[in-house]
C-alpha cells in the first residue's frame, strides 16, 4: 500500500482534446428495457474510463475540465443512474442496485474491461462494481467518497440539508457551500467550478427530480449503515483523492479506504472540501492520467 500526502502545485497538465465535454452529443442505450443516457468522448481505442457521479447529479454536473483532461488520452464515458436526468426508470434505493445497473450498462456497450472513476455516491457504486465483477475492472479512482459503514456517511442528509437551505436562501447553488471550504481559496474555487458547469448551452440534461434526489439519499444512508465490505479483496490499483476538510463524506473515510485497499495511493488536497478534485482540477487530471497510464 502506498499512501502519500501531496504538496499541491497548480501545474497545467497541458492536455488537448479535439472534442469538448460541453459539445459532446448525448446518447442513450436500452438496458433490459430501461433507457440510460450517457456521453462519450476521447479516442476510440483504449480502455474506457466510466465516470460515476454524486448524489443528485446529472450529466451536466461532471466538471468539464476534468472530463476534457481525461479524454485527451482515453475514451471517457459518463452516464446517469437509473431514474436520474433523462435516464428512464425509478432511481434505485440501494448502492447495490446502482452497481448492477452500471455493470449491465457496461456490458450493453460491449466492454469487457474498463477503468472506473467514482465521485462521492459514485465512489460507493465503483467499490460495489469491482467487488461484484473484479475481472471487469482494471483500475479505480475513488474521490470524495468512503467505504460501506464509513464514518459519518449515514449523516450525509442531516449535514447537507442546512447547507442546501442556505443555498436556497442566498440564491446560490448549494454546491457552493457543500463542496468547498469557506476560505477565500475555497470560495474562488466554488465560483469557478459553478461557472464551468454552465458552459454547455444546448442539449442540457433534465434536472434531477426531488423523488430521485430523496431515493438516492436513502441509498446513501443505507450504505453508511451497512456492514463493512472486504476491501482487501480489491487487488486492482486504486487512486483515492479528496479534500482534507470534506464535511459531507468526512476525509477520514479517504484515509480509511487507502489503508484498507491493498494497492492504493492517497492524495489529500489542502484547504479543500468534498469537491477537492474540482478545486484542484488541473493537478487531479494530471495525477489521474499518470495513474491510468502506468
Amino acid at each position: 500500500m502506498r499512501i502519500s500526502r501531496e504538496t499541491i502545485v497548480n501545474i497545467s497538465p497541458q492536455i488537448r482534446s479535439i472534442q469538448k465535454w460541453k459539445d459532446t452529443l448525448t446518447k442513450s442505450i436500452d438496458v433490459a428495457g430501461t433507457k440510460f443516457v450517457y456521453r462519450q468522448l476521447g479516442p476510440a481505442a483504449g480502455v474506457p474510463l466510466i465516470m460515476l457521479n454524486h448524489w443528485g447529479a446529472v450529466l451536466d454536473n461532471f466538471d468539464p475540465r476534468i472530463v476534457d483532461g481525461l479524454a485527451a488520452t482515453r475514451p471517457v464515458i459518463a452516464l446517469n443512474y437509473r431514474g436520474v436526468g433523462a435516464s428512464g426508470g425509478a432511481a434505485p434505493l440501494t448502492v447495490a442496485e446502482m452497481a448492477d445497473d452500471a455493470i449491465a450498462f457496461i456490458r450493453a456497450l460491449g466492454f469487457s474491461k474498463v477503468d472506473l472513476l467514482g465521485f462521492s455516491l459514485g465512489g460507493f457504486v465503483a467499490q460495489d462494481i469491482v467487488l461484484k465483477e473484479p475481472d471487469l475492472v482494471r483500475k479505480i479512482i475513488l474521490t470524495g467518497t468512503g467505504p460501506a459503514g464509513g464514518e459519518g456517511i449515514e449523516k450525509v442528509g442531516p449535514v447537507s440539508w442546512p447547507l442546501i437551505i442556505k443555498g436556497m436562501l442566498t440564491f446560490r447553488d448549494p454546491k457552493f457551500y457543500l463542496f468547498f471550504t469557506s476560505t477565500a481559496n475555497g470560495r474562488r474555487a466554488a465560483k469557478a467550478f459553478l461557472e464551468r458547469l454552465q458552459e454547455r448551452k444546448v442539449d442540457r440534461d433534465k434536472p434531477v427530480t426531488m423523488g430521485a434526489f430523496l431515493r438516492q439519499l436513502k441509498a446513501i444512508k443505507a450504505w453508511g449503515m451497512q456492514a463493512q465490505q472486504d476491501l482487501g479483496a480489491i487487488r486492482q490499483p486504486v487512486l483515492v483523492a479528496n479534500g482534507d476538510q470534506d464535511k459531507m463524506v468526512p476525509s477520514s473515510n479517504s484515509i480509511d479506504l487507502a489503508r484498507r485497499l491493498p494497492n492504493a495511493e492517497l492524495v489529500l488536497y489542502e484547504d479543500a472540501g468534498h469537491g477537492g478534485i474540482f478545486q484542484y482540477h488541473e493537478d487531479f487530471a494530471r495525477k489521474a492520467l499518470e495513474f491510468l497510464a502506468r
